[in-house]
């Protein structure tokens, strides 16, 4: 049975990683690879149902609250769906994890980042993944791509976006290897050769 990966895309929202997330999963496939695409929040299941409330609900919620309803989703995630495909050699393709917890909860809204990487430890139960891509942008620019039409973690405001991202590039310092950080600011072909360059760099 090949080795499975497990492999994550980080990045505010209107980075573009969902687009570069689509055309990787075509590209393995294409290689005769098994793939899982999955998503936090919402992966199928109970994950749609914590998503619903995270990005629709549309009264108060508290920083501490959000942490522990993402870190609920998480550990489902994991047990039931993440580690299983892995275990099983497929290789599976994540938008969004820990990283996107630290990023948002810790640098974003101040949740204390100690304390959110301990309960993320409980959350995924020893999985992590083997390489994390970061796709970096400028607020402004990632802004204007999300649209008017925004869900509560997208109406955030410029200067939560900006500690998100200085979050992200803060978490690739402290672990080079696992965490990559790629130029969104390129076309979609230029970050799709990236991303292919950086995986062989795991995939053997």
């Amino acid at each position: 049975m090949p080795k499975g990966l497990f492999i994550t895309f980080e990045g505010a929202d209107g980075c573009g990683k969902t687009t570069q997330i689509k055309l990787l999963d075509e590209y393995l496939r294409s290689k005769g690879y098994k793939t899982l695409l999955t998503r936090e929040p919402g992966a199928k299941g109970l994950g749609e149902r914590v998503r619903e409330i995270l990005l629709n609900y549309d009264g108060e919620v508290s920083p501490r609250c959000e942490s522990f309803l993402f870190l609920a989703d998480r550990a489902q995630h994991a047990d039931c769906i993440i580690k299983p495909a892995v275990k099983n050699g497929m290789i599976v393709l994540c938008d969004r994890h820990t990283d996107s917890t630290i990023a948002y909860q810790g640098y974003g809204r101040g949740v204390n980042i100690a304390e959110l990487k301990a309960l993320n430890e409980m959350a995924v139960n020893g999985l992590k993944p083997d390489l994390t891509l970061v796709f970096d942008i400028d607020v402004e620019t990632s802004m204007e791509r999300v649209g008017t039409e925004k869900d509560r973690m997208e109406s955030s405001g410029i200067e939560f976006f900006e500690r998100v991202r200085l979050g992200y590039l803060e978490i690739a310092k402290q672990e080079p290897e696992r965490v990559k950080v790629i130029d969104a600011t390129r076309s979609v072909e230029e970050i799709h050769n990236k991303v292919l360059e950086l995986l062989k760099n795991v995939i053997g």
